[in-house]
């Protein structure tokens, strides 16, 4: 695996730049910080007493629920990509994805499939990047507008369903948004020229990014194909609370399905904030977090976290390793994958 330390030595070699150590520091600070928190809440006696009285069948089951919700973030993301590449090498790169976050800082897993998908399936690497990008704000949308629902389960109060109505008006009205930016891309693009023709470099530059976002976004425009990628959107969510309960029930005594609900949205928050690769840390902090608020104990709430985050990196880890093999890429050899893909910029196709 590789290091921090590794990876500060290789700054003479260009891997490294103080902008990007800055915000690697600042995210092991709060990874940190988080891991303290645990640590001042949690018994890691009780912790340990958890892990071994937990339900491994359920466990199991929970293993087999995370192979489902890929399977279904696969699909989701072939239909944003209009079909352009076969199920496998979506399936597989979003694997490879997934274990390079765990391992890289700065979310670079991301970038990570953009660029091994490109290479793959012959795309356009920043066609696959804009993907992505309205692949995770669907995913915001659904993380926010399920915590903000369970919300009116967690507080008795009547502006928490209010708020729920009002978050859902919100997601709607950003998906019209972006729907009519992919109708009117041409307007769009000119607007832009329009507005930024002063400052040639912000002009070239941003038209550019703003380009390969439009053309992530013509899903949009493409209502069957559109409302196809949100049914498999919903239900990897569904199989994401499926997971969440049944974990809980290895744990805990008879688990209400809203504390499912709100911590899945919590957590996917969380681990969208600036960590350590992995999220170490962050995650079960967010997890522990939520279930504070229904009373639960906090080191057994911990043990519930700990093994969700194994799974995760277990599973993708297998999956990954597999598929990144299979593209020629050694995983001893990941410092040179992160100096290539922190070398990517907008006029730099891979």
């Amino acid at each position: 695996m590789l290091s921090y330390s590794s990876m500060i030595t290789d700054q003479d070699r260009g891997v490294i730049t103080t902008k990007d150590l800055k915000r690697i520091l600042a995210g092991l600070v709060i990874s940190l910080i988080a891991i303290g928190i645990i640590i001042y809440l949690a018994d890691f006696k009780q912790v340990l007493t958890a892990l071994r009285m937990a339900d491994f069948s359920l466990v199991f089951i929970v293993v087999l629920l995370t192979l489902a919700w890929l399977v279904v973030r696969g699909l989701m993301w072939r239909t944003l990509l209009c079909e352009e590449a076969t199920y496998y090498q979506v399936f597989m790169t979003i694997n490879e994805g997934y274990l390079i976050n765990n391992i890289l800082p700065l979310r670079l897993g991301e970038l990570a499939r953009s660029w091994l998908l490109s290479r793959k399936a012959g795309l356009a690497f920043w066609r696959v990047f804009s993907t992505i990008v309205l692949e995770r704000a669907l995913d915001i949308m659904m993380a926010v507008g399920l915590l903000l629902v369970s919300i009116s389960f967690v507080v008795s109060i009547s502006w928490a369903v209010q708020a729920a109505v009002g978050t859902g008006i919100i997601v709607v009205m950003g998906l019209l948004m972006l729907y009519l930016m992919a109708r009117y891309s041409n307007w769009v693009m000119a607007t832009f020229e329009r507005l930024t023709y002063r400052w040639t470099n912000l002009s070239n530059r941003g038209k550019k990014y703003l380009g390969t976002f439009l053309d992530g976004l013509t899903v949009l425009t493409d209502g069957k194909r559109f409302l196809r990628a949100v049914v498999w959107l919903i239900l990897g969510w569904g199989i994401g609370i499926l997971q969440y309960y049944v974990l809980l029930r290895a744990f805990f005594t008879d688990p209400e399905i809203y504390w499912a609900i709100f911590t899945i949205g919590v957590s996917a928050l969380g681990a969208a904030t600036p960590s350590s690769p992995g999220a170490i840390g962050v995650y079960e902090a967010s997890v522990v977090g939520a279930l504070a608020v229904f009373g639960l104990n906090a080191s057994i709430s911990l043990a519930l976290a700990i093994t969700a985050h194994a799974i995760n990196f277990l599973v993708t880890g297998l999956i990954g390793t597999f598929a990144l093999v299979q593209d020629g890429i050694q995983i001893t050899r990941v410092g040179d994958l992160y100096k290539q893909l922190r070398g990517i910029t907008p006029g730099n196709n891979p």
